[in-house]
């Protein structure tokens, strides 16, 4: 079992930044894959960027790239989301996953392990 804990979430202006952490403890040997997803009421959870465990590839959703970067460090077993020029509508619930598929996910369905999640909250 792989557990994930997030950090770095809160209440922020537009324009703001605000850095979000994931560590991950447990069997860290079994991921390849580790991802950020957010979530708003009455909505799906969407893909906000991913990154592989070993190597350096990621993905970002086209919504927040050139504003947010997903980031790593293995020594630590965390997981960054630095995330700039917030919007309004980046307000959400903001969840760390890992998963044990191989290459950059973006499916949620892909990911094994998930964390509780750390609200974000930007207003103008």
């Amino acid at each position: 079992q792989v557990h994930l804990v997030e950090a770095g979430g809160g209440l922020v202006q537009a324009g703001d930044s605000l850095r979000l952490s994931c560590v991950a403890s447990g069997r860290t040997h079994s991921i390849y894959s580790m991802g950020w997803f957010r979530q708003t009421p009455g909505k799906e959870r969407e893909f906000v960027a991913a990154i592989t465990w070993i190597g350096m590839s990621t993905k970002h959703a086209d919504s927040v790239k050139g504003r947010f970067t997903i980031s790593k460090d293995n020594a630590k077993s965390t997981l960054y989301l630095q995330m700039d020029s917030l919007k309004i509508d980046d307000t959400a619930v903001y969840y760390c996953a890992a998963s044990q598929t191989l290459g950059i996910v973006t499916d949620r369905g892909a990911y094994d392990h998930w964390g509780q999640g750390t609200q974000v909250t930007v207003s103008s």
